[in-house]
């Protein structure tokens, strides 16, 4: 038996956790949404910038996409929050 499965070329878009959610944003133009929560506020504005420059493939081309780092503090607990929309762009 082989190891080889011959099954055609891979899909033009990977399915990516970004992916589907930069089409989750697109179905919903100008509206934002919460898309993380990581651990730190720096992780989130890291994960902020990369979506705003497109530097991940799902969120191009670069300024399609507005995000923002936030920490919220609710009933005396503490989260970082990534906030992103979908302003336009070419697709």
């Amino acid at each position: 038996m082989s190891d080889v499965e011959f099954i055609g070329p891979p899909p033009q878009q990977k399915n990516t956790k970004h992916a589907r959610i930069a089409a989750q944003l697109r179905a919903h133009p100008k509206v934002w949404a919460v898309v993380r929560r990581p651990a730190s506020i720096s992780r989130a504005a890291s994960a902020a910038q990369a979506i705003k420059t497109g530097h991940l493939a799902a969120y191009e081309p670069a300024g399609s996409y507005e995000a923002v780092a936030r920490t919220v503090i609710e009933g005396g607990r503490t989260e970082y929050r990534v906030y992103a929309r979908y302003v336009g762009g070419a697709r």
